[in-house]
């Protein structure tokens, strides 16, 4: 009789230093100037984190948030744009990213991490 408990596996811990390199790395090679790995989520789960790796002047167009949403500037200097307003942040800034249309324009190279809180329905 197998009287062991069953094994918990411990979530694998991620660098977000490295992958904000290598995603950077992956900007300069992309002819957007940008490039993006979701951390956590996906479809299956109502939290979403994504690292967002910008050159300077690039962008994300304007667009709408899916839900709650934060954005953490990692590396660089950022700015967040709504229809009427612009605020500016750099590493260790975090931004509450508002729920109406917005874009997102690197000042330097920059990482983010994006968190999204998506409704599940």
């Amino acid at each position: 009789m197998n009287t062991q408990s069953p094994t918990t596996q411990f979530p694998t811990t991620l660098s977000l230093t490295a992958l904000a390199d290598e995603q950077l790395a992956a900007a300069h090679a992309a002819g957007s100037g940008r490039s993006a790995h979701t951390v956590h989520g996906g479809h299956e789960h109502a939290l979403r984190q994504t690292l967002i790796a910008l050159t300077a002047g690039s962008g994300l167009a304007e667009h709408s948030s899916p839900g709650e949403a934060t954005l953490q500037v990692l590396r660089g200097r950022v700015r967040l744009t709504t229809a009427g307003q612009s605020a500016e942040a750099a590493a260790g800034d975090l931004l509450v990213i508002p729920p109406e249309r917005h874009g997102l324009t690197a000042v330097d190279d920059s990482a983010v991490l994006l968190t999204v809180a998506l409704g599940r329905g």
